[in-house]
């Protein structure tokens, strides 16, 4: 109940839906999912789909290209999910009965394999996922080992997408690229995230035929080193998780999103979709 209070209080003052029908009315807002429930995301989608006008990803970049996106419809929304979890499949007969694109940033060394994402494995002590994200990818790969995982090991279960679910995916979603393995890309040396950055997207275009434009970058973590990365491999835009919208102005390889828990309910949802809930926390500091 703590955790819901603000939202609905947020909610019932309005303010969401001010920022909603003045501030996003001419920019184009994107929101981002992981591995979320299709009962939950179906709510999701009755709720959103009278409020806003969901567009996809490419839609907004052939905008900016022709210096079109003035032309987007008001309060454009853009649906994304990170990583490419085995879940992520039961959301395709919605996407088909709601007609909603969506784009999924693909780990192309983990979606097609029994492998695992780092952050999944269970360790112990001080070795959490928060720490594991402030040390050097080499470090977080040693700690890792100790606890039986392994970047390239093949477990009894897997956790993300199949070739074959991807590929009957692909008429409702555009599949993208989220690196290799999700390092996080500041704490990788030059070699690293030069390696996860274009391998992912050769390998994405190479087994699967797609055109691979964007990166989400891992965790929302970047720098100005792995935006020089991203075009020379030869991408058009970055996504982060920087709150805030877009515009035909915002940088292409600093897009502003905004991430949503999966599970939350209808006011927060709401609330953090249209801008507020993080235009708030920019303002206390947070």
């Amino acid at each position: 109940m703590l955790r819901k209070l603000p939202f609905v209080l947020l909610r019932l003052t309005g303010i969401s839906f001010l920022f909603r029908e003045v501030l996003q009315k001419n920019k184009v807002s994107i929101i981002l999912f992981h591995d979320i429930n299709p009962y939950i995301i179906e709510k999701y989608l009755k709720t959103l789909i009278p409020k806003y006008n969901i567009i996809s990803l490419q839609d907004y970049i052939n905008a900016r290209e022709a210096e079109t996106v003035n032309q987007l419809p008001p309060k454009s929304l853009i649906i994304t999910l990170d990583d490419g979890h085995k879940s992520n499949y039961d959301l395709k007969p919605l996407l088909e009965r709601y007609k909603v694109p969506a784009t999924i940033f693909l780990c192309s060394g983990i979606v097609d394999t029994n492998r695992h994402f780092w952050w999944k494995h269970e360790t112990s002590g001080e070795y959490g996922r928060e720490h594991l994200k402030r040390v050097s990818n080499q470090e977080k790969l040693e700690i890792l080992k100790q606890f039986g995982f392994e970047v390239t090991k093949e477990f009894e279960d897997r956790q993300a997408l199949l070739k074959s679910e991807i590929e009957n995916m692909q008429d409702m979603v555009d599949f993208q690229s989220h690196t290799v393995f999700h390092p996080i890309l500041p704490m990788c040396t030059d070699e690293e995230a030069d390696w996860e950055i274009a391998q992912s997207k050769k390998d994405l275009e190479e087994k699967y035929g797609f055109d691979i434009y964007s990166l989400s970058y891992p965790n929302g973590d970047y720098s100005e080193r792995d935006i020089e990365l991203a075009k020379k491999a030869g991408y058009t835009c970055g996504i982060t998780i920087e709150p805030g919208f877009n515009s035909g102005n915002t940088d292409l390889f600093r897009l502003k999103r905004a991430p949503i828990r999966d599970g939350a309910d209808i006011n927060e949802l709401l609330v953090k979709a249209s801008g507020v809930w993080w235009y708030l926390r920019k303002m206390v500091g947070r």
